[in-house]
């Protein structure tokens, strides 16, 4: 099994968990939007946080500016990681969007295919989709913007190195996340999704009801206070709620 280990941190899952758990996320990040979950998921699941490329110990690469040829890399390492054991994907925001395209592939090739997948601060159907242009607004704006959806922690703004580091991969996962177009596609397996009450970039009101026509094993719509980075405030609920239907759903495939 070949290594792609700059994609997943930790590099390796835990040898002692009986399930994988893959963590995409936001746009403009990294694994530190999950820095916590190791420690809130039962010792039955081990987490690995994706870093794309252009960011944190990757930096040094080029960024995607594409959706697809973003999917196929990752795609790519995701099957050259996998062990036999059973695996889910959990994404937020443009996470979200990779880990359902994701999950669609691999249930296309009829090879290794998600348990479950968790989709958290975004749907196909309702929510914001960037512009080119706005990919490319000037960086005061763009950073104002950014932080008044807290996409980062206080300290990042003040920071010039630290924006220096954000602003290109942001602006380069905008370009993906608006290159994506919804083509009604769906996944077999089941699928969880989590929301923020009061999340701006959702402009229907009934963005996330369409996640139940994207499976026949659809498992619900958990709404928590808060706008679209809820998911920093609430990760004990949603982790807890998201490992429980997991650990089932594992356990009633192994048992039919």
């Amino acid at each position: 099994m070949s290594r792609e280990g700059h994609w997943f941190h930790p590099v390796d899952p835990s040898p002692d968990a009986s399930i994988r758990l893959f963590l995409l996320p936001h746009a403009g990040s990294g694994a530190i939007i999950y820095r916590d979950w190791e420690s809130l998921l039962p010792p039955d699941i081990s987490p690995q946080a994706v870093t794309l490329p252009g960011r944190h110990n990757r930096r040094e690469e080029q960024t995607h500016e594409n959706f697809w040829p973003l999917l196929d890399a990752l795609h790519e390492a995701v099957l050259n990681d996998l062990d036999e054991r059973p695996f889910a994907f959990f994404g937020h925001c443009l996470g979200a969007q990779l880990a359902f395209r994701l999950a669609i592939r691999m249930e296309e090739e009829g090879g290794p295919a998600p348990a479950m997948v968790g989709m958290s601060g975004w749907s196909p159907v309702g929510f914001f989709k960037p512009t080119e242009e706005q990919s490319r607004m000037p960086e005061p704006e763009l950073i104002e913007w950014i932080k008044k959806l807290g996409s980062f922690p206080a300290e990042v703004y003040d920071n010039p190195e630290m924006l220096a580091l954000v602003v290109p991969a942001l602006r380069s996962d905008l370009r993906v996340a608006g290159d994506y177009d919804d083509d009604g596609a769906g996944v077999t397996c089941p699928l969880a999704s989590y929301g923020g009450r009061s999340d701006p970039l959702q402009e229907a009101p009934d963005a996330m009801s369409h996640w139940a026509g994207r499976t026949p094993a659809y498992l619900g719509h958990n709404e928590y206070e808060g706008g679209h980075f809820y998911i920093d405030t609430h990760a004990q609920a949603v982790t807890a709620h998201f490992a429980h239907r997991l650990l089932r759903t594992v356990a009633n495939t192994a048992a039919s």
